[in-house]
C-alpha cells in the first residue's frame, strides 16, 4: 500500500517558495504556503509592506533574461535584455497565475515559530496565533532582506542607511545636494552610487571599499555578456576561471584604471561588480574612489590610505544576514552566513526539512530554484531518497570546496555554488541515485516516475 502524500508547509512565497509550490502541485503533494506579505514575489516585490524587499526604484536585475527564465515559463521575448524589478514581478505574477498557485497561499499570516516535536511533526505556529501539523516543512524565506552593517570604530553623526532600505534620491532620505559616502561595491553599491552621483542632484559622492572589486561589462560586443560563457562541468572550475582570468582584463575589469583600490583577490574569488556607468562615473570624476573606512569622528570620516573628509550621511551597501526567525536559535542558525546543507537543500539529521533557494547562485538564480524543485517533488513523494548522514556530511564538505573554495573568506560567499555545475549534478547523478536508493528501501518505487506530468501553461 502506498504511504501518504506528506502534509507539507512552505514558508514564502518569492521564488523560491513559488517554484516549490509549483512543484509538489506537479507531484499531487497537499501543502500550504504562509506568506508575511499581502502578495507574492518576495525580493522582487518592489515596496513589500513585509519589509523583504530590497528592490530600489531604478533597479534593473543584473542577470540577462537569457539566462533568468524558468525552463519550463521562458521569460517574454518583449523584454529588455536586462528587465526591470517591475517586470520580474510581473513575470512572477503571470507564473503564478498560469499554474494555479496563488490558491495555496495564506497571505498576511507568515510563520511565527517552527517546532518539531519528537516524533517529527512539524507543529506551525502561524501569525494570526493559529497551531497546525505538517509532515513536511519548506523553508523559503530568502536571504536578502536581513541587512548586515559594517563595525567601524568611532561615532558618525550624521544620517545612516542600509542599502536595504534605500528606495530613491527623496526616500527614506532626502538625498540632495549632500555630501554621501557609500560603503561597499557590490552591484547594488554600484546602482545607488551611479544614481546618486548624476550632477543634477547636486551631491559629492565618494565610495569607500574594503576588498575592491573587478568590474565587468554588461554587453561585450553588443550582446549580454552572459551569452558568451558558461561554465562546463566537464572540465576543472580551476582551468575554467584561470581561462577567463586572462581574457577578461581587455574588457576593462581591473578596478585600477579608475581610481580604485586594486583588488585584494583574484578575478572571480569574490563576486564582480556588473557596471556600465560606474568606470564613467569614476572616470568623470562624479564619484571619489576612497580605500576601505579606518574610524569615525563626528561628521568626519578617516580612510586607511589616511586620508579624511567630512559626510551628511552614510550608506551601508554591505550585504545580508542569513537570518530564520521563526526557529529557535539553539536549532537552527547560521552564523556568520554559515549553514551546511547536502546539494544547498537538507539539514543531516533532519529528514523532513528542506530549504530553497538559500545560495549565491552564479549566474542565475531562478533555474537554480526551479532545479531544486525538482528534487524537492522527488523527495516529497518517495522516489528520491537521501543517503546516510555521514555521507551527506563528507558531500557538504566537498561540495563547499568545489563551489566556494576559491572565494574570499567573506559571508557574501559562503553560500556560492556554480549554477551549470549544480544542475548538471543533480541531473545526471544526484537524483538518479536518489532514485535508486529509493528503490532499494521500497522496491515497489518505479524509478521510471521520478519526473512529473508536464503542465500546459495557459
Amino acid at each position: 500500500m502506498a504511504e501518504a502524500l506528506p502534509r507539507t508547509a512552505i514558508i514564502g512565497a518569492g521564488i523560491s517558495g513559488l517554484t516549490a509550490g509549483k512543484m509538489l502541485s506537479d507531484y499531487g503533494v497537499p501543502y500550504t504556503t504562509f506568506e508575511s506579505s499581502d502578495r507574492i514575489g518576495g525580493n522582487w516585490a518592489f515596496g513589500n509592506p513585509n519589509g523583504h524587499s530590497s528592490a530600489y526604484r531604478s533597479l534593473h536585475i543584473d542577470t540577462s533574461k537569457h539566462r533568468l527564465s524558468f525552463k519550463d515559463f521562458p521569460m517574454p521575448e518583449e523584454y529588455p535584455d536586462f528587465p526591470h524589478h517591475s517586470d520580474i514581478k510581473a513575470y512572477l505574477d503571470a507564473y503564478a497565475d498560469a499554474f494555479g498557485l496563488l490558491d495555496n497561499i495564506e497571505f498576511e499570516n507568515g510563520v511565527a515559530h517552527a517546532r518539531r516535536n519528537p516524533d517529527g511533526i512539524w507543529e506551525i505556529e502561524d501569525q494570526a496565533g493559529k497551531c497546525r501539523e505538517f509532515d513536511l516543512l519548506v523553508v523559503a524565506n530568502g536571504h536578502h532582506w536581513d541587512p548586515r552593517f559594517a563595525d567601524f570604530p568611532g561615532t558618525f553623526t550624521g544620517e545612516t542607511i542600509h542599502s536595504h532600505s534605500y528606495i530613491d534620491p527623496r526616500t527614506p532620505l532626502d538625498l540632495y545636494g549632500k555630501r554621501i559616502l557609500v560603503v561597499g561595491i557590490g552591484n547594488s553599491a554600484a546602482d545607488i552610487t551611479v544614481e546618486l552621483s548624476s550632477k543634477a542632484l547636486g551631491n559629492n559622492v565618494t565610495l569607500s571599499t574594503r576588498s575592491s572589486a573587478w568590474i565587468v561589462p554588461k554587453y561585450i560586443a553588443g550582446r549580454p555578456g552572459d551569452k558568451f560563457w558558461r561554465t562546463t562541468p566537464h572540465l576543472p572550475l580551476s582551468w575554467q576561471r584561470k581561462a577567463l582570468q586572462m581574457m577578461m582584463p581587455m574588457m576593462g575589469t581591473d578596478p585600477t584604471l579608475y581610481g580604485l583600490p586594486p583588488a585584494n583577490h583574484k578575478l572571480f574569488e569574490a563576486h564582480p561588480t556588473q557596471s556600465v556607468e560606474l568606470p564613467l562615473r569614476l572616470g568623470s570624476g562624479d564619484v571619489a574612489p576612497k580605500p576601505n573606512v579606518s574610524r569615525f569622528d563626528g561628521a568626519t570620516v578617516h580612510f586607511e590610505d589616511g586620508t579624511s573628509d567630512d559626510f551628511d550621511v552614510i550608506i551601508y551597501a554591505t550585504g545580508y544576514n542569513i537570518t530564520f526567525p521563526f526557529f529557535d536559535s539553539e536549532f537552527i542558525s547560521a552564523p556568520g552566513n554559515q549553514i551546511g546543507l547536502y546539494k544547498r537543500m537538507f539539514k543531516p539529521g533532519i529528514d523532513n526539512l528542506v530549504f530553497m533557494g538559500f545560495a549565491q547562485s552564479v549566474p542565475t538564480l531562478f533555474p537554480f530554484v526551479e532545479c531544486q524543485s525538482r528534487l524537492l517533488g522527488a523527495y516529497a513523494v518517495g522516489r528520491y531518497a537521501l543517503p546516510p548522514i555521514a555521507e551527506m556530511e563528507r558531500v557538504i564538505v566537498a561540495d563547499q570546496e568545489l563551489h566556494s573554495g576559491h572565494c574570499t573568506d567573506r559571508p557574501r560567499h559562503t553560500q556560492q555554488v556554480d549554477y551549470f555545475v549544480y544542475e548538471h549534478d543533480l541531473r545526471t547523478r544526484e537524483i538518479p541515485a536518489g532514485v535508486e536508493r529509493a528503490r532499494l528501501r521500497s522496491p515497489h518505487v518505479n524509478p521510471s516516475m521520478q519526473r512529473p506530468p508536464v503542465r500546459e501553461t495557459a
